[in-house]
């Protein structure tokens, strides 16, 4: 005889954005106006100055501003409906749809660097030093502030305490807890190490990160290969240096692209943490028969598991053994009683 038992909990938000949301958005539309003004200095510069290297690198810069634009998109749209419950499981993926839409232009720019390379490899151009010198230098120091200002969104915060703060009105097992639930310390499981998985990881943030430092790595490969070039007349050292910017910018496209597209597909995030959850339940004898752990946003799982015991537990007696773990901010626990028959 077998019966099931499914614990209905109350409604309840579904906040599931990363703790340094708000101040990754400020960040992010900060280095947008930087590039912005750059932009507009650059092409008005070169327009007055009859500079065509300058007006091409503030067009340049347009298509830097515009990624960012899409990180900053991301993080206001998943901001002001994080409360909408047509989003079953909160907007925490907007990040990463974003993350991933970054990687595909990456990945594009990277063709269209390796394709003028290789077209300058075989046709090489005379190249104007006096100008294009000291913008690669400029695009480097506006490249250099950009990371900078980015950089408060890459520091995870360790002064918070196991719950993370979150503000989606509930605890980590998807409904209120009572004060008088005891604590579950049976099993001693180390979960300091929560806050380096790559579930932790804000992607959009990521994304925004590696177009400034994609912008970097070719500005300095640049500089170098133009100063060569000038130095020695070898031509070939600007297109070539360009043809490894490809390169490293491809690299860090297929690795967003890799790591976003698993997100978005729902792939286990955190094998480690799936055989954590399987081992707290399974410690009492009973067996989980089907487990299912996937990333809602920055920091956030949400967690399927269904339970075979032969004992009368009910979900809430399972939903108190997984409290140990902060990552979980949303369980459904399906209990299968299986009766021994006269």
């Amino acid at each position: 005889m077998e019966s099931n038992s499914v614990f209905q909990i109350p409604p309840h938000d579904h906040f599931f954005l990363g703790s340094d949301h708000d101040r990754a958005e400020r960040r992010t539309w900060a280095v947008i106006i930087l590039c912005t003004v750059m932009m507009v200095a650059e092409i008005v510069g070169g327009a007055l100055f009859g500079s065509l290297a300058l007006i091409a690198d503030g067009l340049h810069m347009s298509t830097h501003a515009g990624a960012l634009l899409l990180a900053a998109l991301a993080y206001t749209y998943a901001r002001k409906y994080a409360g909408d419950r047509s989003f079953t499981f909160g907007t925490g993926k907007f990040g990463d749809l974003a993350g991933y839409s970054s990687a595909i232009v990456l990945a594009m720019i990277a063709l269209l660097v390796g394709y003028e390379a290789v077209t300058r490899l075989i046709d090489p151009v005379p190249i104007a030093f006096n100008q294009a010198i000291p913008i690669a230098v400029l695009g480097l120091v506006v490249n250099a502030a950009s990371a900078w200002l980015l950089s408060g969104g890459l520091h995870h915060r360790h002064d918070h305490d196991h719950s993370h703060g979150h503000a989606h009105g509930h605890d980590h097992d998807g409904a209120p807890r009572r004060s008088d639930e005891p604590e579950i310390r049976e099993l001693e499981f180390e979960e300091h190490d929560h806050g380096h998985g790559a579930h932790h990881r804000d992607n959009n943030m990521r994304a925004a990160v590696v177009h400034v430092m994609a912008d970097a790595a070719v500005s300095v490969l640049v500089i170098v290969g133009l100063l060569l070039a000038r130095a020695f007349d070898w031509l070939w050292m600007d297109p070539l240096a360009g043809f490894i910017g490809a390169l490293v910018i491809a690299n860090w496209s297929v690795g967003l692209l890799r790591d976003t597209g698993a997100i978005l597909l729902d792939r286990n995030p955190d094998p480690r943490m799936a055989e954590r959850v399987r081992t707290a339940i399974e410690s009492e004898g009973d067996h989980v028969t089907d487990l299912h752990l996937w990333r809602l946003g920055p920091g956030h799982l949400g967690a399927i598991v269904s339970v075979a015991t032969s004992e009368t537990h009910e979900p809430a007696h399972y939903r108190k053994r997984l409290a140990r773990f902060p990552d979980l901010s949303h369980i459904t626990v399906e209990v299968q009683h299986r009766l021994a028959t006269p």
